[in-house]
């Protein structure tokens, strides 16, 4: 019977795939990748809108000007504006929901069917992507705006994390390569932002009409997300390994019985109780072997190559690897975007002052970290064996100084020692590069040190490690920045 189940197996993997025509899937890959990380970089990409609606001051965010609702502080001479530290903020609200539910979602999928998931994730943000273009227009009190858009933060995350959590166990039952075409759309997704937010600028429209564009642009984003997944089961390339996959889990289930019998037949001989006879004397493995069962023994062995291994083991072999996706992580989110934000360009010119932000701190980090990822493709050194690997993410500490001691606003502690534009960003070049070459060289090693069989185990700790180095990060930005 385990013959015949191995036999079906075999087959199964021999058929042919068909063709993927008009390369219909890998660009559907695409767009999910790309949609899964639209949340976090629209909202990265505008703290400019999000800081002129906190300062209090009358714009044309709405109708009717806005105040604190309170006696405004002075310090004698100028009103002082509350600072909200709305960048920090962002950032932690933005990856703490990636932490948790990263760890929920490994419990999520065996009550919730995948397609539940994905649908009401993607409908979910596309309604929060739509409130935020709402508020655009409605007049409202600093702490309330504040308090809602920090609420709109936590969901959209939240719902981003079960997104990706899902997607990734979707794309892995694909080809490798559409593994790599979905990390691509992820890379891709900040520059749409960068580009989208450059576009609203250049569209010399009034602040308010370039932000409710703006805002607009990932709902239509969100939206052709969720058409593109209702879409891909329809297509046979997909379906083809999206049965296959489901099959083979089936079929490997099924031979888990024949192994399990195996094992008792084993076992009742060895004790001499076969079919209800006292079977003296007993039986040894040598004895058991020459009886003409060596099938069953070979079945036994067989049971080794599906086994999983347990979590803590998995660990043991890619700790290293999991160690340094947290380390990259935690020293990019804990200046990128709560110090880079605050970068002011040395000419005081106010034409490129609109332009400076954009394009030297989220264009250039984000097109340099694409082009870190894609070096790997082509690259990757040091090997995964080599020692100087976590001497090189390790290294990455320097940018946290070199990054805060450019030309940053309201310092109070530290001198400015690289004033000039073109210095930061030559950092922000390396920094980028370095984030997107070092999480990408990580993320593909660690599943070869450890048997095909624990890759989903593997991806599993790779992913949370991940959100913890952005955790981290995350909080350690608000020390970071009060030390300027």
């Amino acid at each position: 019977m385990f013959v015949c189940v191995l036999e079906r197996i075999r087959m199964t993997t021999q058929k042919k795939a068909p063709v993927d025509r008009g390369c219909a899937v890998a660009v559907i890959i695409f767009i999910l990748g790309l949609g899964t990380l639209l949340p976090w970089n629209f909202f990265i990409t505008t703290t400019e809108y999000f800081d002129d609606r906190l300062k209090g001051t009358p714009s044309s965010y709405g109708t009717t000007p806005v105040t604190n609702g309170t006696t405004p502080v002075t310090n004698g001479t100028t009103p002082v504006t509350k600072d909200y530290e709305f960048a920090s903020f962002m950032t932690l609200l933005s990856q703490l929901p990636l932490l948790l539910f990263t760890l929920a979602n490994s419990f999520l999928y065996q009550c919730i069917r995948e397609k539940v998931r994905i649908a009401v994730s993607l409908v979910s943000i596309l309604c929060l992507f739509l409130l935020t273009a709402i508020m655009v227009k409605v007049p409202m009190q600093p702490d309330s705006f504040f308090s809602i858009t920090m609420a709109t933060i936590w969901f959209i995350n939240s719902f981003g994390a079960v997104l990706q959590g899902s997607l990734f166990g979707l794309v892995g039952m694909l080809p490798p390569k559409y593994s790599t075409l979905y990390l691509s759309g992820q890379g891709l997704a900040g520059i749409f932002a960068a580009l989208a937010s450059l576009l609203s600028i250049l569209s010399k429209a009034d602040k308010a009409s370039a932000a409710l564009g703006y805002f607009l642009t990932p709902c239509l984003a969100t939206l052709l997300t969720l058409l593109s997944y209702l879409l891909l089961p329809h297509l046979e390339f997909a379906r083809f390994y999206f049965e296959k996959s489901k099959s083979h889990h089936d079929q490997l289930a099924t031979s888990s019985e024949p192994l399990k019998s195996a094992d008792k037949e084993k076992e009742a001989l060895a004790n001499g109780d076969l079919n209800g006879y006292n079977n003296k004397p007993i039986i040894t493995n040598g004895d058991f072997e020459a009886s003409g069962t060596k099938e069953a023994l070979s079945m036994t062995k067989q049971t080794d190559s599906h086994t999983r291994s347990s979590v803590l083991a998995v660990f043991k072999k890619i700790w290293v690897m999991a160690l340094c996706v947290t380390c990259v992580l935690a020293v990019t989110l804990s200046v990128f975007p709560a110090v880079t934000v605050k970068v002011k360009s040395v000419y005081g010119n106010k034409e490129w002052d609109r332009y400076f932000l954009c394009v030297c701190c989220f264009v250039v980090f984000n097109a340099m970290d694409l082009i870190g990822r894609s070096v790997t493709s082509m690259v990757q050194w040091p090997s995964k064996r080599s020692r100087l690997l976590p001497v090189l993410v390790g290294s990455r500490v320097v940018f946290i100084p070199l990054i805060m001691l450019c030309n940053t606003d309201n310092r109070q502690y530290l001198p400015v020692l690289f004033s000039h534009d073109v210095a930061f960003v030559a950092i922000m070049t390396l920094f980028a590069v370095s984030n997107g070459y070092l999480i990408c060289l990580c993320m593909s090693y660690a599943p070869q040190l450890v048997r095909s069989k624990d890759c989903e185990t593997t991806g599993a700790l790779m992913t949370f490690f991940l959100a913890l180095g952005l955790s981290l990060g995350a909080a350690l930005s608000f020390l970071l920045r009060n030390l300027l």
